[in-house]
């Protein structure tokens, strides 16, 4: 029976109107968090649970239609089962089963339900999982909430309730796993990103790819169907364990016996430790089970120090090789990111240059005097020409890749916190295997007091003259049919501020970028080993968390940077960005054109084919979605055009009009 109408125990909630419910209808309602059938029958109202015990088909979704008994019943729009309008009694009448019901009062300000005081809630396994989670310093989830994830979903909503996490709800899950790619990228702590069981985790899989191979600590979180239902023939129902085996290092299920606390501690140590991927999948039946007196993991006593140091023969075999190299270069690769004090002092020690991998541009400015840019196919001469002139490379934290194009013939140390990626592809002259920072103070103290070799510092500066000159030449390319990149990346050189966040995508816009945009300061983050169209404005939606989660990062502006065909992978997310007020700017080159790949079509002697593309007025769709947007058609309005957006407090696109062949 429900709880008389009297009962003062009771809240009421207004519901509906009469006018929207007509004698012998049902409509779904809700009342304080809980979701009723409020019936309308043969002149009276009834309230009930609005989820069928067969498999939680909607009730309110239901119609009221004549059994074969001439008894008119409430049925189930899933799959039939008959509920008494009134009642919530099955047929057969039984006493002890049937829906919950609720008292309804119809007033004339309409009509209430009163419902009880809501039960304490008893902690559940997920609870378990998401706290521990918490522990090991979890801040940020990017996901999407969906019939297979409602449990999880809600354990995550406590945390954040608690103050202990912050959501965001994306458009789709891809967005979500570059957006925990791009956050874990630049502060190298894990982010989540949940989906729910079939499509929506295999939508996660190409940002976890990208997390993986550019080794970025993340945790997926993927509901799946309901142990009972695991089979090759259930809706959404895939082997989501042998789906994720190749990208996540560490993947398990949450079953009805799993160490809850245990299972979720070693998904996130494994990311920490191993920059890796970690999945945990939650069955749909697992993530509500009561577990009130599981004690959460924590990380006490689980992490080691992370400072490892080459043995001393070691680093005196590649002392001598370095303090005795005429003219020695020093490529820095990202993996040196933490490590760029020490790599600069070697340099401005040895007096020579310093050259990045395009993955790590941006780690020293090139306005320091030892700066020599970016080396390899999205670089600048001046890399190149130092490597073409040296005696000795000096490879830091690099992982030697073709497209950085290293020359193997040269002398070689090689110094990595990774001994796979010592002698990538060739070997090397001097290996070493140690933690950056700890290698060069090691190194730092094996340095003669008089080095004798060439200082190099006037030559990057003469080389620097030579390419600023060739880049001023390039500002006057016009054909007609739009803005050089040359012009575009010059005007963002000078109003880009210092310490901003620079998310890039893939295409020509990124050869573009690192050939011609002039670093001061700016984290550059990017899709390096896997080159994934679309990584640029969820990547940023992730940096811009990033600031709002550490001190280190609050206040840094974050500007991305893409073409339009990256940017139509998911352009929806801008309304993410609107509905959260990412403090966002997006620098967009509109060409109408995939036009890196008509290039290769060219250079390759193929017609070029299906690589136009139609796009709308993105200017006005970033205004649509509740955002700024401006176009530019003309260079003249570059700096002014960036300098708006940059201060403008939210999301901000700049949709510039390019010429696909002036890259």
């Amino acid at each position: 029976m429900p709880p008389k109408p009297d009962d003062k125990k009771l809240t009421w909630h207004h519901v509906a109107d009469p006018a929207q419910l007509p004698e012998g209808r049902v409509i779904s309602v809700t009342a304080g968090r809980k979701t009723l059938a409020l019936v309308h029958f043969d002149g009276q109202y009834s309230a009930m649970d609005n989820r069928c015990p067969h498999q939680g088909g909607p009730l309110g979704e239901g119609s009221i239609e004549k059994g074969i008994d001439d008894k008119c019943w409430l049925r189930c729009p899933w799959h039939g089962w008959d509920f008494d309008p009134l009642t919530g009694k099955p047929p057969g009448g039984h006493e002890d089963s049937g829906q919950e019901m609720f008292p309804v009062d119809v007033r004339k300000e309409g009509i209430y339900v009163g419902l009880p005081p809501e039960p304490e809630h008893v902690r559940t396994s997920t609870d378990v999982v998401t706290e521990t989670m918490v522990n090991w310093g979890l801040k940020r989830v990017f996901g999407m909430v969906g019939h297979s994830n409602l449990g999880l979903a809600d354990a995550f909503r406590r945390r954040q309730e608690e103050g202990n996490l912050s959501y965001v709800g994306i458009r789709h899950e891809g967005a979500a796993s570059f957006a925990a790619s791009g956050y874990a990228k630049l502060t190298g702590k894990p982010a989540a990103c949940m989906s729910i069981a079939g499509p929506g985790a295999t939508n996660l899989m190409t940002g976890l790819w990208d997390a993986k191979v550019d080794r970025a600590p993340i945790v997926a979180c993927t509901g799946q169907v309901q142990v009972q239902v695991f089979s090759p023939f259930a809706f959404q129902d895939i082997d989501l364990h042998s789906a994720f085996a190749p990208v996540g290092n560490f993947n398990q299920l949450v079953l009805h016996a799993t160490n809850y606390a245990e299972t979720a501690s070693l998904a996130m140590k494994s990311a920490i430790v191993d920059r890796d991927v970690s999945v945990l999948i939650f069955p749909d039946d697992a993530q509500t089970l009561p577990a009130p007196d599981k004690k959460a993991g924590t990380p006490i006593g689980r992490l080691s120090d992370t400072r490892m140091a080459p043995p001393d023969d070691v680093v005196a075999t590649a002392a001598g090789q370095i303090f005795n190299a005429k003219r020695p270069l020093i490529i820095a690769g990202y993996g040196a990111r933490d490590s760029m004090n020490s790599v600069t002092k070697l340099a401005e020690d040895l007096k020579c240059p310093v050259v990045t991998t395009f993955k790590a541009k941006g780690q020293i400015p090139d306005t320091h005097p030892n700066a020599g840019g970016v080396l390899g196919r999205s670089g600048t001469p001046i890399a190149s020409w130092f490597m073409n002139e040296c005696d000795l490379i000096i490879a830091i934290g690099a992982s030697f890749s073709h497209h950085t194009g290293i020359e193997p013939s040269k002398p070689i140390v090689q110094i990595d916190f990774d001994r796979m990626h010592l002698g990538k592809g060739h070997g090397v002259t001097v290996p070493v295997w140690g933690e950056i920072g700890e290698t060069l103070s090691l190194l730092n103290n094996k340095q003669p007091k008089n080095i004798q070799n060439t200082d190099q510092t006037p030559e990057i500066a003469e080389r620097w003259a030579i390419w600023r000159r060739e880049k001023e030449r390039r500002l006057m390319d016009d054909r007609g049919n739009g803005i050089n990149a040359a012009s575009l990346f010059a005007a963002m050189t000078k109003v880009v501020p210092g310490n901003a966040v620079m998310p890039v995508d893939v295409g020509n816009n990124t050869y573009s970028f690192g050939r011609y945009f002039e670093p001061c300061g700016q984290r550059i983050l990017m899709s390096g080993y896997l080159g994934s169209i679309g990584f640029g404005f969820p990547a940023a939606m992730g940096a811009w968390a990033a600031t709002q989660d550490f001190d280190e990062y609050q206040g840094r502006k974050v500007v991305s940077i893409s073409g339009d065909g990256g940017f139509g992978q998911y352009a929806m997310e801008f309304t993410t960005a609107v509905q959260y007020q990412m403090d966002i700017t997006h620098i967009l080159m509109n060409n109408c054109e995939l036009g890196k790949i008509s290039k290769e079509q060219r250079s390759g002697e193929w017609p070029v084919w299906q690589t136009n593309l139609t796009n709308p007025n993105f200017s006005e769709f970033a205004q649509n979605c509740g955002g700024l947007g401006i176009r530019v058609t003309d260079k003249s309005e570059l700096e002014s055009a960036i300098k708006k957006a940059i201060g403008h407090k939210g999301p901000a696109l700049v949709e510039v009009m390019t010429d696909a062949e002036l890259v």
